[in-house]
């Protein structure tokens, strides 16, 4: 009677064990993420390959599911729909909720980026040194910028004065370059503009290069303007709902840095190898390509350096060291230290 008693619960122990597994070990954690970029896109794909190691270097206890294209939440709402719980995790330009986060402007200002790795590194320098109080809502896993923003037009802009009045599309902090350029801004995210450009409701774009391909944009403009002088990036966020954060068990956590850590650079090199990509399908469709002779370029400079001088006062006004936060992007993109 007691052998039988024993196996009992020995065969009771080892269905608890394969049944339900330690409390936090085998339980596999399901979340969601949307990202705004269709799925073609690479840093959609990269992405989807961020959440592919997490599932691997996880031995398959974190499942991630990527909602592409804006189809869980549009690129304006991710930020909210993270905060609010429609999505776990969430991909989108700070740039969609403008005013939203005042002193990570500074990332996107038109100081001259070279390229997307050096303008992700910056954007990752200065979130990580100075933790803004404005994204304290969410959990930041990491962020990436794409390479210096173009003109891309339907009409040569070969100088300001070809600027003046043209309608270009623009978002956030892009706005106010447009304005300052001589042009007309009108709002509006990536997966509306192939069809705004289409229709006339806009002349230009201004984005960096990779756009033409990406979203296809090269399809309906016919002039690049070189205006790399003034390139400006846009900085985009990989948040996770902060109460989802808090549940996670300890050494997941610490997976999710890590591997965060590594994507920074995969996006970064995306978006250089996207930016190459695009010069070359723009080649191919016979598109022009505009260079600025240099009393152009600095014309160019000298008509968007307001916008830091306005950043500056307007974020010391608010109590924020937007002074600050500048020197230490002009400091990096001269290839010091913070």
């Amino acid at each position: 009677m007691r052998e039988r008693i024993a196996v009992l619960t020995v065969l009771v122990s080892m269905l608890f064990v394969i049944g339900c597994g330690s409390p936090d070990g085998d339980k596999v954690i399901k979340l969601s993420y949307s990202v705004f970029f269709p799925p073609t896109h690479i840093q959609c794909q990269t992405a989807e390959a961020w959440a592919q190691a997490i599932n691997e270097q996880s031995n398959g206890r974190v499942e991630i599911t990527v909602y592409p294209g804006g189809s869980l939440t549009k690129a304006p709402q991710v930020y909210e729909g993270v905060i609010n719980g429609i999505s776990d995790i969430g991909m989108s330009c700070y740039a969609y909720t403008r005013g939203r986060f005042p002193l990570l402007e500074a990332v996107d200002l038109p100081v001259g980026y070279p390229d997307g790795m050096t303008a992700t590194n910056v954007a990752n320098a200065i979130v990580q040194k100075y933790q803004p109080e404005e994204i304290a809502d969410v959990h930041t896993l990491y962020v990436h910028a794409h390479g210096p923003g173009i003109l891309a037009s339907k009409t040569p802009v070969k100088t300001l004065a070809d600027l003046t009045g043209l309608k270009v599309r623009a978002t956030g902090l892009s706005s106010k370059i447009v304005q300052s350029l001589g042009g007309a801004p009108v709002g509006m995210s990536q997966p509306e503009t192939y069809e705004a450009l289409q229709k006339g409701v806009v002349d230009a774009t201004l984005c960096p290069i990779e756009t033409l391909k990406g979203w296809k944009q090269g399809e309906v403009i016919d002039y690049i303007t070189n205006s790399q002088v003034i390139g400006y990036t846009t900085s985009m966020f990989v948040v996770m709902n902060k109460e989802k954060w808090e549940t996670l068990p300890k050494d997941i956590k610490k997976l999710f840095t890590s591997v965060s850590a590594e994507f920074i650079e995969k996006h970064g090199q995306a978006w250089d190898d996207a930016d190459a990509e695009g010069k070359a399908f723009v080649e191919e469709l016979g598109k022009t390509i505009i260079p600025l002779p240099e009393e152009e370029a600095a014309r160019w400079k000298q008509a968007v350096q307001p916008l830091l001088d306005e950043y500056v006062q307007t974020t010391t006004e608010k109590g924020l060291p937007g002074d600050k936060v500048l020197a230490d992007i002009q400091t990096l993109l001269a290839g010091g230290e913070i």
